[in-house]
């Protein structure tokens, strides 16, 4: 049985006053879904202190676990501030910072290294959806990004249509569904069934309370990786508890 895992990447926003939005969310978190939140590395060690049941993450980190970085953060860094989960291969990342699937590939072999568990993501463009390429891509990413060693104990993956996140754009459920049922198949077939069928894979992109009951019912959801209603105890609450209703 995987266990459900609702999962909120703050992004660039938070500041220490931000902390007691991680108090606020203690009562969501005592369901049976995992609550997890990963804001900026800045906070970590702050939030460690006052996360209770509530997991923590990071948000990248480097293929290598130290060396000449200016400005990066590596995996035993994000460890030691009491991180155990990392989102790698974010599409604002792949986007921003020209990140490949190589690198994603070598990013998360670190965080294995280090003991996190590695969120990775991939997802389409609006472009690549109105083309019919959804599959090839989302298919090639994930063959790319994720390394051999997968395991539902060191990988979650993440399903974020790039033209869905932040838009208020959401997929009907029958697209979220094929591509889910994709990427599980896809698990299976490289992974094998014992260990492809337990891997958790999460939907992203524009998930609030409003359609959370809705993306939760589709076969293969494992749970969802919220951005900005994750920022708020308020907004981020009714989406775990429809994930432990589900």
């Amino acid at each position: 049985m995987r266990r459900k895992l609702a999962a909120g990447n703050w992004k660039m926003n938070g500041l220490p006053s931000d902390l007691s939005e991680v108090s606020e969310l203690q009562t969501a978190a005592q369901g049976d879904a995992e609550v997890l939140i990963c804001p900026p590395a800045t906070l970590l060690t702050s939030a460690s202190a006052q996360a209770g049941k509530i997991a923590l993450g990071g948000q990248d980190c480097h293929g290598e676990s130290s060396g000449a970085h200016t400005g990066d953060i590596s995996a035993d860094m994000l460890k030691s501030a009491g991180a155990t989960y990392v989102i790698l291969g974010h599409s604002e990342r792949r986007a921003d910072h020209g990140e490949t699937d190589a690198r994603i590939a070598d990013k998360t072999r670190a965080a294995w290294t280090a003991g996190l568990t590695a969120i990775v993501c991939v997802g389409e463009t609006l472009d690549d959806r109105e083309s019919g390429a959804t599959l090839d891509i989302v298919g090639t990413q994930l063959a790319g990004s994720l390394p051999d060693g997968a395991s539902a104990q060191n990988t979650v993956l993440a399903y974020e249509p790039v033209w869905a996140i932040g838009t208020g754009k959401v997929p009907t459920t029958a697209q979220i569904g094929e591509v889910h049922d994709f990427i599980r198949q896809s698990l299976i077939t490289r992974f094998g069934n014992d260990t492809g069928s337990m891997i958790r894979i999460l939907y992203g992109g524009s998930v609030k309370a409003s359609n959370a009951k809705e993306i939760f019912a589709v076969k293969d959801v494992d749970g969802a990786l919220v951005g900005g209603a994750s920022l708020k105890a308020a907004d981020f609450a009714p989406i775990v508890a429809a994930l432990n209703a589900a």
